[in-house]
């Protein structure tokens, strides 16, 4: 009888001394416009209008702009910013963000993102019509900013 009431103490202080890593990302913005407020939408959901978003897992197929009279829902008649944030399983399966120019989506102000947390400083920004940095046609593949580091975060700068 001692004996199980030692191993139950056993595995409670085991137990208690495993600590669970859940996964979490932040998306931060810094809005340098002084006019519209940014728009972080997953869906048809918005996440965040302007304030810090934390996501507690990964964040799928989200995406960003700051929304201007021209700009629509899904960030039509913006530059666009897309985002998955997760941690990776497997080489290459983290996070990845690029710009998007693909139309209907339109240059309308700088928007340059960096990730930190990990990755520090790894990002691109579009700052003209014709940057080198988004995607213009699906297969751009190239301009994709990817980052394999657990819980990394997101800052988007506009202006």
């Amino acid at each position: 009888m001692a004996t199980s009431f030692l191993y139950f103490l056993l595995a409670i202080v085991f137990g208690l001394s495993c600590q669970v890593h859940a996964e979490t990302h932040t998306v931060r913005f810094d809005n340098r416009c002084g006019f519209g407020t940014p728009t972080l939408i997953q869906g048809a959901t918005i996440l965040s209008t302007g304030e810090d978003y934390t996501s507690n897992g990964p964040l799928s197929s989200a995406i960003a702009y700051v929304p201007l009279c021209e700009c629509l829902y899904n960030g039509e008649n913006c530059l666009l910013l897309e985002t998955t944030l997760g941690n990776p399983t497997c080489a290459g399966c983290g996070s990845s963000t690029d710009l998007s120019l693909i139309p209907p989506h339109a240059f309308s102000v700088t928007t340059g993102f960096s990730y930190f947390g990990g990755c520090d400083g790894v990002g691109a920004t579009c700052d003209n019509p014709s940057c080198s940095t988004a995607f213009f046609q699906p297969n751009d593949n190239q301009v994709q900013v990817a980052c394999q580091t657990d819980n990394v975060n997101l800052l988007i700068t506009f202006c």
